[in-house]
């Protein structure tokens, strides 16, 4: 975001106008620009803000969250570049891995019970917002095992914000097998078993080849790639077709039946409106387009 230069262009003249970025005045507008769009920009379910950790700890989580697949998040932020916080916010993320019953009944009272039984504790996430790291502080996520995702953001004009991942790292168990899909995949395809894991190993690499940055979490019911927010959700594979669920609107794209679905408003396993059913290698091909522009609008 540093290198980014943005420009206006002037609708009465033929040139443009140079939009200077800049910081936030106090951490708390950050904070609260964030808390109030968290969805939108993280994709990330706002739960609580300034949540006292207790008498022992003594510290305040500046955002607690839930993310699309049921991980829990806690977001922390910094108004320029501060060293302290990553280990500040690992300090909490072990607090809230303590606590976890206290965590899904904030979740129960904020979200429902159905939320509050889906918390997905094998990858709590920290997201750490500020306006910039160095490059121990890449280093340093980097040798954790823990799921850290560090964001760099810059206020453009006065009605701009922009958002950079500088480094996204998965914890251990939250990075899927690949033997165990593929085994999936064998088994639900009986004699096209090859075939179709042959299928499976293709979209995972087009998927992860996207671009620095991508995790793959594992639920129950579906495999999630996702930068800060999930742009691909792949279901376990069927006998004849593997089915890709992706953040593209179906409304600004020609659907081809037996290719594309619109699932807006449907019940699915997974986030995205876009069904994408693959049958073949040249179906993946066909398909790069929609995993790109996902990932983009990710």
């Amino acid at each position: 975001m540093v290198a980014l230069k943005l420009f206006r262009r002037d609708a009465t003249k033929s040139g443009v106008t140079e939009v200077t970025p800049r910081l936030a005045e106090v951490e708390a507008d950050v904070q609260g620009l964030v808390e109030e769009n968290m969805e939108m920009l993280l994709g990330v379910r706002f739960l609580a803000s300034e949540y006292g950790t207790g008498p022992v700890h003594g510290g305040r989580i500046d955002s607690l969250g839930l993310d699309e697949d049921g991980s829990p998040v806690i977001v922390e932020y910094k108004r320029g570049v501060d060293a302290g916080v990553i280990n500040q916010g690992l300090f909490y993320l072990s607090w809230l891995v303590d606590h976890r019953a206290e965590f899904e009944h904030l979740v129960r009272d904020r979200l429902g019970v159905t939320a509050a039984s889906q918390v997905l504790w094998s990858g709590p996430r920290l997201i750490c917002i500020a306006g910039d790291f160095t490059r121990y502080d890449v280093h340093a996520v980097r040798e954790h095992r823990c799921a850290i995702d560090l964001v760099r953001y810059r206020l453009f004009g006065s009605d701009l914000l922009g958002l950079e991942t500088v480094a996204s790292v998965s914890s251990g168990t939250r990075v899927t097998r690949q033997a165990r899909w593929q085994a999936v995949a064998q088994a639900a395809a009986g004699v096209q078993g090859a075939s179709m894991a042959e299928l499976v190993s293709a979209v995972d690499e087009a998927l992860l080849g996207l671009g620095d940055g991508v995790n793959r979490v594992e639920r129950k019911m579906y495999r999630a790639y996702q930068r800060l927010r999930n742009f691909a959700c792949v279901c376990p594979p069927q006998r004849s077709k593997l089915l890709v669920y992706l953040k593209v609107d179906p409304k600004e794209i020609v659907l081809v039946p037996g290719f594309t679905r619109d699932v807006s408003g449907l019940g699915r396993h997974g986030t995205g409106d876009l069904e994408v059913q693959l049958r073949t290698p040249k179906d993946v091909e066909r398909a790069q387009a929609l995993f790109r522009a996902s990932y983009a609008a990710a």
